[in-house]
């Protein structure tokens, strides 16, 4: 019997069976900072990240950071794996060890290899246990592969199917806002009086888009890392328009009293900041000016022309720019720091020249003329 052996085996499979269940099965945030699975992520993102650094902005760089959110559940998988298998090799060793049928010298590799052939339930038999405790050990080590190997099975599909949830609502928001969405195009489309009511409707589905996304990114972190189809979209940019969507529309539409701008901008704020939280992205308050005064300019002379109201040059004074000032700092600092740490680029606040729609485009390079839609200004937007 090698006791310290033993339980240093038990403590470090303790630790990792934990952390899989915190990580798979537990529906909360884990605020501890000390957890395998977030050092591991913020090792192999440091890597990752540090190597998209290197290359050139385009589709292949945006292909190979889309890699990462799924490689790096395999990654992890085999993290938990080799940390249980090292963890029962100790057990075994502490509890009598192995004996090999060859009649080779017993040693830490040989407890390594029946740890392995038992966790993955191989069964060779070339290397069995010595002693009555040691094939106690190989029982429970062959359960626990085996129902480990099994729930982490059963985790992908919930996994897909959050994603999925969260890239048909950014889809939906490619004809609305453009590719990638902004605040300009969206308050252009819906922010006449007479659609008002589907500017609500439409900030409503995003109230409830971002508290699902709160829920789910919060449970399972790593979808952070999950980038969407285009290039030109992403969870965080179409996050961002919506902020900047009801920043604005706060501020224009005070008059009316408008309750709904108001109650998505919360929710969107909150998943910002929780978001960057859990994945320790700091924010950056010093980032470039995203609205600088010649594009406000340009959001608001583009406002006035869609009929949005108050938004003359008289009415938008120092007060409204202000108030949307304001508004700003409480969630660009957020999303700047996201933006850095997933290298992803933010949507501009006004589209340069005509805006980008996705379904323009096909995989033939075949596209509609500039500025040809099906939605525009003077439709009702029911």
């Amino acid at each position: 019997m090698r006791p310290f052996e033993a339980a240093l085996g038990i403590l470090i499979v303790l630790l990792v069976l934990w952390d899989a269940f915190e990580t798979v099965v537990l529906p909360r945030r884990v605020t501890r900072k000390l957890r395998l699975a977030r050092v591991y992520y913020v090792f192999s993102w440091g890597l990752w990240s540090s190597i998209g650094c290197w290359l050139t902005r385009g589709k292949f760089r945006e292909v190979f950071l889309s890699v990462f959110g799924p490689l790096s559940i395999l990654g992890l998988l085999i993290t938990w794996a080799v940390g249980l298998v090292i963890g029962f090799a100790l057990v075994h060793r502490g509890a009598g060890g192995a004996s090999a049928s060859t009649g080779e010298p017993v040693t830490f590799l040989v407890d390594l290899y029946l740890s392995g052939t038992t966790f993955f339930t191989l069964g060779l038999g070339d290397v069995v246990p010595r002693t009555a405790l040691s094939r106690i050990v190989t029982v429970v080590e062959s359960g626990v592969g085996f129902g480990f190997l099994a729930l982490i099975i059963g985790y992908l599909p919930i996994l897909y199917q959050a994603f999925s949830r969260r890239e048909i609502t950014i889809s939906l928001l490619d004809a609305r806002g453009g590719s990638p969405p902004s605040a300009g195009e969206l308050m252009r489309r819906f922010g006449r009086e007479e659609h008002l009511p589907a500017l609500k409707e439409l900030m409503r589905e995003w109230e409830r888009w971002a508290a699902e996304l709160l829920e789910s990114h919060l449970s399972y972190p790593l979808l952070v890392y999950y980038r969407s189809q285009h290039d030109n979209q992403s969870w965080l940019g179409a996050l961002t328009a919506i902020l900047d969507t009801c920043a604005f529309a706060i501020v224009a539409l005070e008059k009316q009293r408008s309750l709904q701008p108001k109650l998505t901008f919360a929710m969107a704020r909150h998943a910002v900041t929780d978001v960057a939280q859990a994945i320790r992205a700091v924010p950056r308050p010093e980032a470039p000016d995203r609205l600088p005064p010649a594009v406000l300019e340009r959001l608001r002379a583009t406002a006035e022309q869609a009929g949005v109201p108050n938004c003359g040059a008289a009415a938008w004074g120092p007060e409204a720019q202000k108030r949307l000032r304001e508004l700003r700092d409480m969630y660009e600092p957020y999303v700047a720091g996201l933006a850095e740490r997933l290298l992803v680029p933010l949507p501009p606040w006004v589209p340069e020249g005509e805006p980008h729609y996705n379904w323009h485009t096909t995989a033939w390079q075949h596209e509609l003329e500039p500025g040809a839609t099906l939605v525009d200004e003077r439709d009702d937007h029911r």
